[in-house]
């Protein structure tokens, strides 16, 4: 139904920055929220950021005024810019979309299948 892909991810010495892109496709009719979280080894997945169809974002304490989400709504398209990057910052980063499929029907979460972000000296 939704695709995700997700690409940017790899390995970065402390302090370094990257990218991350997400575009869905497939039967999409809107979307509403998009964002980004993330698993490091043995511990939950956690919200990194977010971002409405509005523009509105939200962001996890630990990344505040080092990542930036943004998104293009006529790509489909969510970006996640991560500068000052920590070695807490390491873990599979996946992405997720709110989508409503069709005029009228609910929305449903859909999930990337993630990519990996590695900070290490």
């Amino acid at each position: 139904q939704v695709q995700l892909v997700e690409s940017g991810g790899g390995s970065v010495q402390p302090g370094g920055s990257l990218r991350l892109s997400c575009a869905a496709s497939g039967s999409i009719f809107n979307i509403w929220s998009m964002g980004w979280y993330r698993q490091a080894p043995g511990k939950q997945r956690e919200m990194v950021a977010t971002v409405t169809s509005g523009g509105n974002t939200n962001y996890a304490e630990s990344v505040k005024g080092r990542f930036t989400i943004s998104r293009d709504n006529a790509k489909n398209t969510v970006y996640l810019q991560m500068n000052s990057l920590k070695p807490e910052d390491t873990a599979v980063y996946y992405c997720n979309a709110n989508v409503q499929l069709s005029i009228g029907s609910h929305s449903y979460d859909f999930l990337g299948q993630g990519t990996q972000v590695t900070v290490s000296s």
